[in-house]
Formats: structure tokens, C-alpha cells, sequence
């Protein structure tokens, strides 16, 4: 008869075993769908990634997403803070943030291979709804991105979710049913309080949601932070701590990061010199621009395009479309 530790010990190995199993799964099809290095998105809002060796660091938005290395691993940088992330470990972001990523472990054997589901807030606020967890935890001053340890049955629903790529028509009908269980197991999961910045409630953390969306909309403009927390309905000092508890940085630091990446976007894709596109993002002095760019970016703005430009000749152009700032794709940008 086996004792309650035996079981208990029965019990971790089937995990573990689970958890490998279901890794390798995840690692295989992301592969084969995605045989060359770059990004394939299969299904809407439902992205792959794929790289042979360490990338340079990355600079762009991540939007709300929950996110799964099947093999390799990556840096984030939110502000000052470092989050590394493997297949031990996922990843969600609940807010469109600045952030720079920099794939760290990738070889040519055993390529960085990544998913990322977008996830959208009225899915989120539907099964809090739905499954009574509403007010289940304070939300308080949690950062809109962190890692967590993935379990066996998270990466199971996730491998199910990629499975059904292979059939259309059944991923129109359980694709949803799928998304709604990450979802229920993010919200009980670890993640749980930094999944209700998701969820269209009230609450300081939604407050904050709501100015970086209007940060996003005026960033070309001068900021008052006194205006904005008098809208948001809280004091300089409240709106100031809780901005910065969420996001990792100061509003003034937020919008220093959009307009940096809107001017490098319009360098790359209009050919604008640095000075004209320094005064379209809101800066009047093309010397401090310059100066706020090599901060950021560690080189010169003329100089930093002309890299990324040299590093991108003879890879094909992305399709074009519209762009307003804050909706480009982190996992899914190139260079820029």
C-alpha cells in the first residue's frame, strides 16, 4: 500500500513529466509553423516567434499578453526592473508599456521559440464575472508585467489552444472555450491581482490604465500631471505613486519612452532627419532630443537609424499599415 508521501511523490513526477511532455509539444509546433527565423501570427491575436541566436535588445510596446517560451529564453526591461523568463516560467502584461526585450538564449540546434496570446479585457472581465472572482484579491500597487512558474496545467491548455491551428473550423468553435480557460487559470493562478488591471472595473489600477491611454493619445503634447490626476479623480501624490507601482516608471518617463520610439519610427519609415522628427513628437530643442535619444537608445539618432538600417538590408519589409503610437506589436517588431 503506498504511503500519502509516496503518492505525493507519484504525484510531482507524473507533473513534472506532464510539464516536459507538454514543453516539447509546444517547442514542435511552434517549429514547424514556423520552419525560419521571424514571427507568424496563425490565428488573430495569437503570435508565434522564432530566433537561431541571441538577438539584439528590442525596443517597442507590449500589448495586454500572455506569453510562453517552449524553448530559449529572453530578457524584458520595464524602466529599471529585469524580468527573465524560460519555459519554467510565463509571462503576462496587462498594459501597452514601453519596454525593450533582448532574446538571450538561442543557437541554430535550439532556437528561441515563443507564443504570445493577446489578451482582450472584456474576456477578462467576462470570466471574473462569471466564475466570482470579482473581488477576489486586492489589486493594490501591482507592476502590469512580472513572470511566474508555468504548471502543467496552463501549458496544457496552451498547447490544446495550438493544437487546433491545424483545424480551422474547429478552432472557430473551441478556440474561445480555450482562451476562456488560460484566462480562468491566470486569473487563480500567481497572476491573479495583476490580471484585474485587465478587467473593466474601477479602481486605482484601471486609473492608471486610463492614463496611459490618454498619455498614448496626447504624447506629442505638454504634460500636466496636475490636470491628469485632477480627471482621474486623485491627488498628484496618489496619481504619481500608483502610475509608477504599475508601470515602473514616472508619467513623465512614460512619455519621454513614446515619443523616443514614435521619432524612431519616423526616421525608419519616413526618412525624417532627427531634427524634424524630434518636433513632431513634441521636442523643441533638436540638441536635447539627440541628447534624450542617445540616452535611450545608446547611440545618436542619424547614427542609430543608419545601424538598424544596415542590419535590416535584404530582409523583407513588413506589410504596411496604419500606425498610431503605442499599438506596435513587442514580440512581433523587428529592430525598431
Amino acid at each position: 500500500m503506498l504511503t500519502l508521501r509516496k503518492m505525493r511523490e507519484v504525484q510531482s513526477e507524473h507533473q513534472v513529466r506532464r510539464l516536459q511532455a507538454a514543453r516539447e509539444e509546444l517547442a514542435d509546433r511552434i517549429a514547424r509553423a514556423l520552419p525560419r527565423d521571424g514571427a507568424f501570427e496563425p490565428q488573430p491575436d495569437l503570435h508565434f516567434r522564432r530566433h537561431s541566436r541571441p538577438a539584439e535588445r528590442v525596443y517597442g510596446f507590449y500589448p495586454p499578453a500572455f506569453c510562453v517560451i517552449a524553448q530559449g529564453s529572453k530578457d524584458i526591461l520595464l524602466g529599471e526592473d529585469i524580468f527573465r523568463y524560460d519555459p519554467a516560467n510565463y509571462l503576462i502584461s496587462t498594459m501597452q508599456l514601453p519596454l525593450a526585450g533582448e532574446v538571450v538564449e538561442a543557437s541554430p540546434e535550439r532556437p528561441y521559440l515563443s507564443f504570445r496570446l493577446v489578451l482582450d479585457p472584456s474576456v477578462v472581465t467576462s470570466v471574473m464575472v462569471e466564475s466570482g472572482l470579482v473581488h477576489a484579491r486586492s489589486e493594490g500597487g501591482v507592476k502590469a508585467v512580472d513572470v511566474s512558474p508555468l504548471d502543467a496545467d496552463l501549458i496544457d491548455a496552451t498547447v490544446r489552444l495550438v493544437r487546433l491551428i491545424d483545424t480551422p473550423d474547429k478552432y472557430r468553435v473551441l478556440a474561445p472555450l480555450v482562451i476562456r480557460e488560460i484566462v480562468y487559470r491566470l486569473l487563480t493562478g500567481a497572476q491573479g491581482s495583476r490580471m484585474r488591471h485587465l478587467a473593466t472595473f474601477g479602481g486605482r489600477a484601471h486609473r492608471v490604465v486610463r492614463a496611459t491611454e490618454k498619455l498614448r493619445a496626447n504624447f506629442d503634447k505638454p504634460l500636466s500631471i496636475e490636470d491628469l490626476a485632477r480627471e482621474l479623480g486623485m491627488s498628484v501624490s496618489g496619481f504619481h505613486a500608483h502610475f509608477k507601482a504599475v508601470t515602473a516608471m514616472s508619467p513623465l518617463q512614460f512619455q519621454k519612452q513614446l515619443r523616443l520610439q514614435e521619432a524612431r519610427r519616423l526616421m525608419l519609415s519616413q526618412n525624417l532627419d532627427a531634427a524634424e522628427a524630434g518636433y513632431r513628437v513634441g521636442y523643441e530643442d533638436a540638441s536635447h532630443f539627440s541628447r534624450e535619444y542617445k540616452r535611450h537608445f545608446g547611440e545618436p539618432p542619424m547614427r542609430d537609424v543608419e545601424a538598424l538600417r544596415s542590419a535590416a538590408a535584404g530582409r523583407p519589409e513588413p506589410a504596411a499599415r496604419d500606425h498610431r503610437p503605442g499599438e506596435s506589436s513587442f514580440e512581433g517588431a523587428s529592430r525598431a
